[in-house]
């Protein structure tokens, strides 16, 4: 029943992904509320459900005419050298510490969605 339950949340948050909706933070909290998966093994198994996820999210957003080559070339850019960074840095934070903050940001970034007014 627990693969069941795996299964389908590894499918729901996916859905969710492709929308642009933030599956993979579901995905995080799932892992390491409910499945009893470590924050540091949570993270990887993110980062392999996020290459087989964006793919067909990217290839959908280019073919709408939503991304832009001139900004991609500098968030790439900018995500590369982020993420080396936050990765050295991540692997010498306190665990508890590194889910504190991780809380604190899922929370902003929510409280900041449910307060934007929208543009029309």
């Amino acid at each position: 029943m627990r693969a069941v339950i795996a299964v389908a949340a590894g499918l729901l948050t996916g859905i969710l992904s492709g929308f642009g909706i933030g599956g993979g933070s579901l995905l995080l909290l799932y892992l390491t509320l409910f499945a009893g998966v470590g924050q540091y093994q949570a993270g990887g198994i993110n980062l392999l459900y996020f290459i087989a996820c964006a793919p067909a999210a990217l290839w959908s957003h280019i073919k709408n005419g939503l991304v832009e080559g001139k900004a991609v070339k500098w968030c790439v850019a900018a995500g590369v050298l982020t993420s080396v960074a936050a990765a050295f840095l991540a692997a010498r934070m306190d665990t508890d510490w590194l889910r504190r903050a991780f809380g604190v940001f899922l929370l902003y970034v929510g409280a900041k969605e449910l307060l934007a007014k929208e543009k029309g």
